[in-house]
């Protein structure tokens, strides 16, 4: 079965936020990557490269907090109060495609699942309850 991680976007600020979420819940961060390390072709404006594109940090034995900065033209814009999403990662391309569809029916399909730069298969959407959702499933972590 597949694992559900909250997902926060934030305004430019996102790395000040997961130092302090960091400060408070310990550990490491698992990932942490910048727009300018790589934008699957799209143009990244200079003042966003440091920006934080995905980063994720665990929280307990099997939670994952997650999150990004929000930069026009990738993903869905900032708005405070509904910058978050949940977080699918399914254990097969055929449960994201199962998940997806699901979660999608009578909602938005903001992105198709596709293969995506980073390695895994992935999509976004809106639910018919304008919940927003992340399906990923990432092949090599699930060797």
């Amino acid at each position: 079965m597949a694992n559900i991680n909250p997902y926060l976007t934030f305004k430019g600020n996102c790395e000040e936020a997961f130092n302090f979420y960091k400060s408070v819940f310990g550990g490491e961060f698992a990932t942490i990557m910048r727009m300018g390390d790589g934008s699957g072709g799209m143009e990244v404006p200079d003042a966003a490269k440091n920006q934080i594109m995905h980063v994720a940090l665990p929280v307990g034995d099997t939670a994952m907090l997650m999150g990004s900065d929000a930069m026009e033209g990738f993903g869905p814009p900032f708005n405070a109060g509904n910058n978050f999403s949940v977080a699918v990662g399914p254990k097969s391309k055929e449960e994201a495609d199962k998940l997806y569809n699901g979660l999608a029916a009578g909602g938005t399909q903001t992105m198709p699942m596709a293969d995506a730069f980073w390695g895994a298969y992935f999509g976004m959407l809106v639910d018919k309850f304008g919940i927003q959702w992340m399906v990923n499933f990432d092949a090599s972590r699930n060797a």
